[in-house]
């Protein structure tokens, strides 16, 4: 059965949703910063965003208390802001998905500039940055 998202009485999303879109933001920081975090912070985020354990069953499987999964997560979760918040990968990586779907929708409406389109385009999957490396 799909029920709708409950209200919480702030008029905010349902916190078990608003918790799932702040682990959304965190696995795609893991996804590009993980390799930054030492082995031990990299396994403990690896086995709660990737294989869904909670901290009990992470706690048990690591053979230390929950405490300590819960302070790993959440100095993992500073280090993997600190890293977007200097090297903006993510950021920048969504503002150009952003792009390229307003370049679509554009080119959708507007045909007749099909070629300088294309253009923008190949400039912003890079492929303009590697015929520059082949020219070279």
């Amino acid at each position: 059965m799909n029920l709708p998202a409950r209200k919480c009485s702030t008029g905010a999303r349902d916190p078990a949703i608003i918790k799932g879109m702040k682990d959304l933001v965190y696995l795609r920081l893991f996804d590009v910063y993980g390799a930054l975090l030492t082995g031990h912070r990299r396994e403990i985020c690896e086995l709660y965003y990737m294989c869904d354990l909670s901290l009990t069953e992470i706690a048990e499987q690591k053979g230390v208390s929950k405490q300590s999964v819960s302070d790993t997560l959440a100095k993992s979760r500073q280090l993997l802001d600190g890293y977007e918040q200097k090297l903006r990968v993510v950021a920048t990586a969504g503002a150009l998905e952003e792009a390229e779907r307003k370049l679509s929708a554009f080119a959708e409406r507007h045909p007749e500039f099909f070629s300088e389109i294309k253009e923008i385009a190949s400039v912003l999957n890079g492929a303009d940055a590697d015929n520059k490396k082949d020219e070279e």
